[in-house]
């Protein structure tokens, strides 16, 4: 089977944004490719001011992934710091790189006003440790929406250049397109983002989610019960599209005629909501409950990555002239 690379920075809990948005798509590609699904801890450390959480957001997130559907008998599942040749495969490449091609990225310009405090050099350098990420698996397909293309293409500039400089080793990685509701947060205005403090957890009690919902910003126009609605700018109602989608017909009528009020309407979604996670919840308390099972998961995963890199790394140093190391017998 083809391979497919996705990476992931360690978040925590996950949202319904990242279900909907990556993580449902990581499940169904399983039955098609060979996935290989990594936590990118290192890549995280370019931007985080402190580390004391790490740890928490990735057991967390894994266990998020695991209950979700992602089968590590499988996919590779895995920690990227916990395969020491990512590093050895960064430095090569950041060799062949222009730093003009690294200087030149969006995303880098908008981290350098979002933390003008700390530039550092992994920051500039972000764009090689995706390539090695993907190259040391040798990634064939890299899941990403219409907006990340050109972060994509970056990487296969850097794997074009090492391959037409040194020999044939890496495969250019194709772009698997995504495509995937909008979510947008409780105010109903942005993403739903975790720096927005505007989520709501998949993981979450049937209680936290009705408390969520019923505080979630509605049609701004309707000001009275009995004014009619207008679903087409309410979020609750795209929620509805996702959750309720028998009803969602019935509840446009509803709410236009104003036979339904806004409140009911929340209940309706916030019930909706917890039944559609209801069978993820029972499946993450008890894998939960197997204190061992996410770190043994990563372990056998980081293993089975390492084998691949391994491989990669050997052929990387052959074409680059390297003196390969002699291992006692």
């Amino acid at each position: 089977m083809k391979r497919v690379f996705s990476g992931f920075r360690p978040t925590g809990k996950q949202h319904i944004g990242n279900y909907f948005g990556a993580i449902q798509n990581c499940v169904a590609l399983q039955d098609e490719y060979d996935c290989i699904y990594s936590v990118v801890d290192i890549h995280a450390l370019t931007t985080m001011d402190s580390t004391s959480k790490l740890q928490e957001d990735i057991h967390e997130m894994v266990l998020d992934w695991l209950a979700a559907g992602i089968d590590p008998q499988k996919s590779i599942v895995f920690v990227q710091s916990h395969v020491p040749q990512i590093t050895e495969l960064n430095t090569l490449l950041g060799m062949i790189t222009p730093l003009g091609w690294l200087l030149r990225v969006p995303t880098f310009k908008e981290k350098v006003r979002k933390q003008s405090h700390n530039v550092n050099y992994g920051l500039v350098g972000y764009p090689v440790l995706m390539t090695a990420d993907i190259a040391l698996y040798k990634g064939e397909y890299v899941p990403v929406g219409e907006d990340q293309l050109p972060h994509l293409e970056l990487a296969r500039e850097i794997v074009r250049r090492f391959n037409s400089i040194f020999g044939y080793v890496f495969p250019e990685p194709q772009a698997k397109l995504t495509s995937f509701p909008l979510i947008l947060g409780s105010q109903g205005q942005e993403k739903m983002s975790k720096s927005y403090d505007n989520y709501l957890e998949i993981a979450a009690s049937p209680e936290e989610i009705s408390k969520w919902v019923m505080a979630a910003f509605t049609d701004p126009a309707r000001r009275f019960r009995s004014d009619p609605g207008h679903p087409e700018v309410c979020n609750i109602f795209h929620l509805h599209q996702i959750f309720s989608p028998s009803r969602s017909e019935e509840i446009v009528q509803e709410c236009r005629s104003a036979k339904i009020g806004c409140v009911d309407c929340k209940k309706v979604l916030a019930r909706n909501i917890s039944q559609f996670f209801e069978p993820f919840r029972e499946r993450r308390n008890n894998l939960a409950s197997r204190p061992d099972y996410v770190a043994d998961v990563l372990a056998d995963g980081a293993s089975r990555a390492e084998a691949i890199a391994k491989e990669t790394m050997r052929e990387v140093e052959q074409k680059m002239g390297l003196m390969l190391r002699k291992y006692p017998e």
